[in-house]
């Protein structure tokens, strides 16, 4: 497998906020290779953005390139990965992101603090798997385990060596950094007997709250406080995470377990009667809770304090109405597929265009002004045909396939709702910006009404995040302000629909200061 320093999960990355962070990734490997630095803002450092062939050409074998950013204005935890074809199976790992000198967490000072990543265990080559289902048009292979910190745990086949052990003393408060990294599955996370204070979501502060089990998309982040129990508990405690499913599709029907074990200060407790201590199993929410999903989610809101106000832009420059779900695409001929019918393939859509990668960099194209025959600038603003979204799908699922841009000039302020679509199964999408936080003004089910549903839209404390769950079958409505010149991805992270061309990208022109274009290129930018 590919990993990095022979680490799996990978290094973690620590800086504070404001600080200047430089990461020499040099290739070995025989995969072309990029690191996105997922979260980070990249304010006029798009060329360290990481995407392949969006803001970069990918990294050859053989070869090194500098990412070069500065943290501006964030705190809490993000995370790094591979961005390019599957590689972020094994690729990845923390961004924890402390606050300035002498400035306290706006929450009670943790007595320790922890990362928990969750990914996802592939016995098979994730780039052989990748490559079979695109031939064969159907759904790929899934994961054989989920993994806490690269362990899948004791609920697995001979794997009860391989579990994170959570060690804690009682009456203290510890800071669990969550991260999701699994390719292909949103989670539901809980630890038995004991309850979570969520108190940042993709390093932003939220309105602490109470919670007894999480649910974190891929590419979301989240920090919450952990208060372990006054006097030893004599007693061990699983913590537990296994998938949300809102899809049809085949999927990974398994759990992942570490274990919680408080350290006695007395010596009563020996070794052999800790292995004779009751486990506690947490009650997770069934598979396809969506009502879980929904209130879960509503508990989201910014601190909005004088401190870390919620910039919420009140007027908007530019609306867009986004449809995103599956779609297919015809077989090739004399080939049988095995997608929705032996004679099509799955593929996935924004506006009903599945978006083609160029063969050279969005970025490079888009700085030289040589952007003819590399992109277009007509991504539709809304469904060029309008149907019911989430009703009875139209007969004609087939997509458009090509590399279409918006172009945003510096400094709008963008209105854009998510819609999901019922075309082969209504499902969730964690859509992902790049380059950008966005706040979350509203969701639901159905429909989005734009007569009807703004009226509902929170603009005094939303959620300000880089990933969101759009709802199965439903919308969500998001705004930000376009003040970071550069060529920014926008894709589905669930790793499957991004293969499909679940993804599009914007383009934010330079303004007219200095200190509000995009500088050249990097002399180590890697060449296509």
């Amino acid at each position: 497998m590919v990993t990095v320093n022979g680490q799996f999960p990978g290094p973690r990355v620590t800086a504070r906020e404001g600080d200047r962070v430089v990461v020499n990734v040099t290739n070995y490997v025989s995969n072309n290779i990029t690191i996105h630095w997922h979260g980070i803002r990249q304010l006029q450092s798009g060329w360290a953005d990481g995407p392949a062939y969006v803001t970069q050409c990918p990294i050859q074998t053989g070869q090194s390139y500098v990412y070069n950013f500065t943290i501006v204005g964030q705190r809490g935890t993000l995370w790094w990965h591979a961005h390019a074809s599957w590689l972020r199976s094994t690729v990845y790992g923390p961004i924890i992101i402390l606050p300035k000198r002498n400035v306290p967490y706006p929450f009670i000072k943790p007595y320790k603090e922890v990362p928990i990543i969750f990914g996802e265990w592939f016995n098979a080559d994730t780039e052989a798997i990748v490559t079979q289902s695109l031939q064969t048009g159907g759904g790929p292979n899934v994961s054989e385990a989920y993994t806490i910190n690269g362990l899948p745990g004791p609920l697995y086949n001979c794997s009860t060596k391989d579990t994170f052990r959570l060690k804690v003393k009682p009456g203290k408060t510890y800071l669990l950094r969550l991260i999701n990294a699994a390719l292909n599955d949103e989670l539901f996370f809980s630890i038995a007997n004991h309850t979570f204070t969520v108190v940042d979501a993709d390093a932003v502060y939220v309105k602490p709250f109470n919670t007894k089990t999480i649910l974190i998309t891929p590419g979301q982040t989240s920090n919450v406080l952990l208060k372990t129990k006054l006097h030893y508990p004599r007693a061990k405690f699983l913590m537990s995470a296994r998938p949300y499913v809102t899809g049809s599709g085949t999927f990974d029907n398994s759990t992942t377990a570490g274990i919680l074990e408080y350290e006695s200060s007395s010596t009563v407790v020996s070794t052999t009667s800790v292995k004779n201590l009751k486990l506690y199993k947490p009650v997770l929410p069934v598979l396809n809770d969506t009502s879980f999903a929904t209130n879960f989610a509503k508990k989201f809101r910014s601190l909005a304090s004088a401190q870390f106000p919620a910039n919420v832009p009140l007027t908007v420059d530019k609306r867009f109405f986004f449809t995103v779900g599956l779609g297919t695409n015809p077989c090739p001929k004399n080939q049988i597929c095995q997608g929705p019918s032996n004679t099509t393939k799955f593929t996935a859509s924004i506006n009903n265009v599945s978006f083609v990668l160029p063969s050279t960099a969005l970025l490079q194209a888009h700085f030289s002004g040589k952007s003819k025959g590399v992109y277009s600038t007509n991504f539709p603003k809304s469904p060029l045909i309008p149907f019911n979204y989430t009703g009875t799908p139209p007969n004609n699922t087939n997509v458009s396939n090509g590399t279409q841009l918006v172009v945003l000039p510096f400094n709008t302020t963008v209105e854009l709702v998510l819609q999901d679509t019922s075309i082969l199964g209504a499902e969730s999408h964690p859509l992902h910006l790049h380059g950008y936080n966005f706040f979350v003004l509203g969701r639901d089910f159905g429909n989005y009404d734009p007569n009807k549903d703004p009226a509902k839209f929170n603009l005094v404390d939303p959620v300000e995040r880089n990933t969101i769950g759009v709802p199965a079958g439903g919308w969500v409505a998001i705004r930000f302000l376009a003040d970071n010149p550069g060529v920014w991805f926008m894709h589905c992270h669930l790793e499957v629909h991004t293969t499909w061309g679940l993804k599009m990208a914007w383009v934010v022109s330079d303004g007219k200061l200095p200190n509000q274009k995009l500088p050249p290129p990097p002399s180590d930018l890697p060449k296509c």
